[in-house]
């Protein structure tokens, strides 16, 4: 039997980390700015476009990547966009399901991944996303939304239901993340869509792989244990 203190009994809404919740608010707190907007509360006319705006200028855009790919060049003001990406979303739904995601599996992991390791769980995710989006595709449209930083947390999830630290059973650690990677292509394919839909499943799949690789890395020993074995090679 687990002992009380064990992370598998945490009620897991129970005492939010802070980390988990900071991500959280800072969606919804743009999203709601965007909504408001929209309604003409707050920005004036101006305010209408927020949203496409933000889109526009820290979407991850595989123009600005060409770019400085041909000319050898690294614009920094452009490199945040990796980081800013994921915070920006398409709409209410949109925004809503990913801050789901990020406090209910966050706190899943976070006895495990304290502090900044969340953080860079998530934003580690995004980044391999973003990456996957603009080296493998040449899109049209920019990345945006944090789903690529969310299924980094469900990576990291299964990982740890793999070692039986999470109350789920072991032997369907990748059931999650297979049924929702699963679940766009079929309404992708059914809403006549065509393959729209690949360029974000792609960066969507690098986002959970990369959560994956991050999770053994970043899990307490990981660093060390990693060590041992490339030198034992």
């Amino acid at each position: 039997m687990s002992a009380p203190h064990d992370p598998r009994n945490q009620n897991p809404f129970h005492a939010l980390p802070p980390v988990v919740t900071a991500i959280a608010v800072v969606i919804a707190g743009i999203e709601i700015l965007f909504q408001l907007g929209t309604l003409g509360l707050v920005g004036g006319r101006e305010a209408v476009g927020w949203r496409l705006d933000a889109i526009r200028d820290w979407g991850v855009a595989d123009a600005v990547w060409q770019w400085m790919w041909e000319n050898g060049t690294i614009l920094p003001a452009e490199l945040l966009r990796w980081l800013a990406y994921p915070l920006i979303h398409g709409g209410f739904t949109h925004a809503a399901f990913v801050v789901v995601f990020v406090l209910a599996l966050g706190n899943v992991i976070s006895p495990f991944y304290r502090g900044w390791r969340v953080a860079a769980l998530f934003f580690g995710s995004a980044i391999a996303g973003g990456l996957a989006y603009v080296v493998l595709f040449d899109a049209n449209a920019p990345l945006f939304g944090g789903y690529p930083g969310a299924y980094g947390l469900i990576g990291a999830f299964t990982y740890l239901t793999q070692r039986g630290l999470t109350p789920a059973d072991p032997s369907k650690a990748f059931l999650l993340i297979g049924f929702l990677l699963a679940i766009q292509p079929i309404f992708g394919l059914a809403s006549g869509a065509g393959f729209a839909w690949l360029p974000d499943w792609i960066a969507d799949m690098a986002g959970a792989a990369a959560g994956y690789g991050l999770a053994i890395l970043l899990f307490p020993g990981g660093m060390s244990t990693l060590r041992d074995r490339m030198r034992h090679r």
